[in-house]
């Protein structure tokens, strides 16, 4: 028996965190176990993995080692957190995962396709996700929301990067869910959150329907 695997992936304040927070609701409401997750992070490993990067401090090494940063702390997060979960029948909700790896270190990082696509191989194996909801928001917009929610705080790694960048890695993201329109639905993330949670949770409902999560069977 293998649960649902749900990640969220879009740009800089797209609301992610927010979706994934009601949609935890209201399937812990419908008795489905969530488990609620992130990257980087997930795990203690990728955890610390997590603060090497968006610290900065992995950025002097350029956009190959950040890569293989991402995929040490993937691969144990895999192993730690959202595999066992899985296994156990669960519903994993996860902040990014590797299409974020894919936008930000391959697309916009300038890093080699093949280079990238043997990180997946060796750290995903079978841990591809169901169902890849992609919050797609303007980015200018999203920027403004972001700072907000930030506050007085320090920008991390990816919030302090120029606007021409985050449009790049909005086009990236639109060109993978067209590539993998079986796993990816792009959300208008532009909108009301109730109107996006809504549309979400008929998303996954269907995905819950397709694969019978409650028997661990795939529906014919």
């Amino acid at each position: 028996m293998r649960g649902l695997f749900i990640t969220f992936e879009g740009g800089e304040g797209a609301g992610k965190s927010t979706q994934i927070r009601i949609l935890a609701d209201l399937l812990r409401a419908s008795g489905h176990e969530v488990v609620v997750t992130r990257e980087p992070g997930g795990s203690p490993g990728a955890e610390a993995i997590r603060h090497a990067v968006l610290s900065g401090a992995a950025e002097p090494f350029g956009a190959e080692m950040e890569a293989v940063l991402f995929a040490a702390a993937r691969a144990d997060h895999i192993d730690r957190t959202i595999r066992p979960a899985l296994e156990r029948g669960a519903v994993v909700l996860s902040d990014r995962f590797v299409d974020s790896s894919r936008v930000y270190q391959g697309v916009t990082g300038g890093l080699d396709r093949s280079f990238m696509e043997t990180l997946e191989r060796a750290t995903v194996e079978d841990m591809m996700p169901d169902l890849t909801l992609i919050l797609d928001i303007d980015p200018e917009e999203g920027m403004r929301r972001a700072n907000v929610r930030r506050g007085a705080l320090q920008a991390d790694r990816f919030e302090k990067e120029g606007l021409s960048l985050h449009r790049r890695r909005r086009k990236a993201f639109l060109e993978i869910a067209k590539a993998e329109p079986k796993r990816c639905k792009v959300i208008d993330a532009s909108r009301q959150a109730e109107r996006i949670a809504a549309e979400i949770a008929g998303a996954v409902e269907a995905a819950i329907g397709r694969k019978n999560l409650r028997t661990g069977e795939k529906a014919g």
